[in-house]
C-alpha cells in the first residue's frame, strides 16, 4: 500500500500519511477553495491541485515539495475563435482530469476539460495546447452534449504504458474515444454500449461513461461505470459488455476501480438513479467483483447502515495494494485494509470529497 492519501475537496487540498497505523493530516492546501482534481505524478512526485475558484475561475497549481510550497501555471485555454457550438466561445470552465504521459514522455501531461477540450503539454505543465483533432472531430458540436454538467467534459484519460502514444479517453457525453498515435486522429469506441436516455440507443455518439479505467496488469481489459450500467472490456475497447444487471446493487454509481494485481477483480459505489443520487436504502456499499463482473459481492461491515445519503463521485475510489479507499459526497473517508471486506473510517468532518489518490 502507497503511504499517502491525496483528497481534491470543496474546501481545499488535504494530504494524508499513513505512519504507525495511523492516517493523519500533513498538508492542507487551499482551505476554502474547491479543488476539482488532486493529482499526483508518479513519475516525479509532483503534486497538481486543479482549482475550481467561484470568482477567479480555473486556476492551476503544482508543487515539487509535497506541498510546502505552490507555483501557479497557466491553465488549459481555449484558443480564440474556439467554439462549443456555432457562436458561442469555449472557455475552460473545470478542469476535469489530469494524467502524466509515461515514462517515454517525461515531460507530457494531459488535462480534460469542461467545455470537452483535452489538452497536452510537453513541458511538464508550463504551457498546454488544445488537441485541436479531437476538438474538431464531427461529432463533437451535434453529437456530444453535458450530463451532470451543463456542457461535455473529459473526465477519465487512460495511458496504455505498453503504448504511450496509445490512450482512451471517457467523455460525458460523448462515450469512449481512443488514439493510437498521441492524439492526431481518434477512433470511437462505444460498441456493446446502451444509452437508455436517448430516444434512439444505441447511437455513435452521446453515451455517458461515468468513468473509465484499465486494469494495470493487462491494459486491454479497461472497465467503466457508466449511467447505464456497468461495463467493461477485454478487447481493448473494440466491444464492451454489461457487467452490471439492472435492479440489483451492482448497477448504477460513478466511481469505479480496478485491483493492481487483478485484472478480473475490480470495486464499485453503488447509488440509487437517477434523479435520486443518494445511497442505496440510507445504506452505504462498495460492491466488489472477483471473475470479471459475472459476480458481485457487498461489502458494508463498518459501513452506516441506516439513514445515509453519501455517494462516492468518480474520482473518489481508489486501490493500492490490498488497501481500497473511498471519500464520499458529505466528507466521509473510509480505508479497507483488506480489499473491501472491513472499513474503517479516517475522518468523518471533511469537506465534500470530489477524487482520491494514492501516491507514494
Amino acid at each position: 500500500m502507497k503511504s499517502t492519501i491525496l483528497l481534491g475537496t470543496r474546501k481545499g487540498f488535504i494530504a494524508y500519511e499513513h505512519k504507525n497505523g495511523q492516517w493523519n493530516t500533513t498538508n492542507l492546501s487551499f482551505e476554502g477553495v474547491p479543488v476539482s482534481i488532486a493529482y499526483a505524478d508518479p513519475r516525479n512526485g509532483t503534486w497538481w491541485a486543479c482549482l475550481d475558484h467561484g470568482h477567479w475561475g480555473v486556476k492551476l497549481h503544482r508543487s515539487k515539495d509535497r506541498g510546502k510550497t505552490w507555483e501557479e501555471v497557466a491553465a488549459p485555454a481555449y484558443p480564440e475563435g474556439a467554439e462549443v457550438k456555432d457562436g458561442t466561445p469555449a472557455t475552460t470552465r473545470y478542469i476535469w482530469s489530469m494524467a502524466h504521459g509515461g515514462t517515454q514522455h517525461p515531460s507530457r501531461i494531459w488535462a480534460g476539460t469542461d467545455p470537452g477540450g483535452l489538452f497536452v503539454s510537453e513541458d511538464e505543465g508550463n504551457s498546454f495546447q488544445l488537441v485541436e483533432s479531437l476538438w474538431n472531430h464531427p461529432t463533437r458540436k451535434e453529437g456530444w452534449f453535458g450530463g451532470g454538467r451543463d456542457l461535455p467534459g473529459i473526465h477519465s484519460i487512460v495511458v496504455d504504458p505498453r503504448n504511450e502514444d496509445h490512450i482512451h479517453i471517457g467523455i460525458s457525453c460523448a462515450g469512449v474515444f481512443e488514439t493510437t498515435d498521441a492524439g492526431k486522429t481518434w477512433s470511437i469506441r462505444n460498441n456493446g454500449l446502451t444509452a437508455e436516455f436517448l430516444p434512439d440507443p444505441p447511437p455513435e455518439t452521446g453515451h455517458d461513461p461515468h468513468i473509465v479505467v484499465a486494469a494495470p496488469t493487462n491494459p486491454d481489459y479497461l472497465w467503466q461505470q457508466n449511467h447505464c450500467g456497468i461495463f467493461r472490456t477485454t478487447n481493448g475497447a473494440q466491444e464492451w459488455v454489461q457487467i452490471g444487471k439492472k435492479g440489483t446493487t451492482a448497477y448504477f454509481g460513478f466511481a469505479i476501480a480496478v485491483a493492481e494485481d487483478n485484472p478480473d477483480q475490480a470495486w464499485v459505489a453503488p447509488a440509487t438513479a437517477d434523479e435520486t443520487r443518494t445511497a442505496i436504502k440510507g445504506a452505504l456499499v462498495i460492491c466488489r467483483t472477483d471473475d470479471g463482473g459475472k459476480t458481485w459481492k457487498e461489502q458494508r461491515n463498518g459501513l452506516p447502515q441506516e439513514n445515509c445519503f453519501d455517494i462516492v463521485y468518480r474520482h473518489a475510489l481508489a486501490t493500492s495494494g490490498n488497501a481500497v479507499a473511498f471519500g464520499t459526497t458529505t466528507g466521509n473517508l473510509f480505508i479497507s485494509n483488506d480489499k473491501g471486506d472491513h472499513w474503517q473510517v479516517i475522518n468523518n468532518y471533511l469537506p465534500m470529497i470530489y477524487s482520491l489518490q494514492f501516491a507514494d
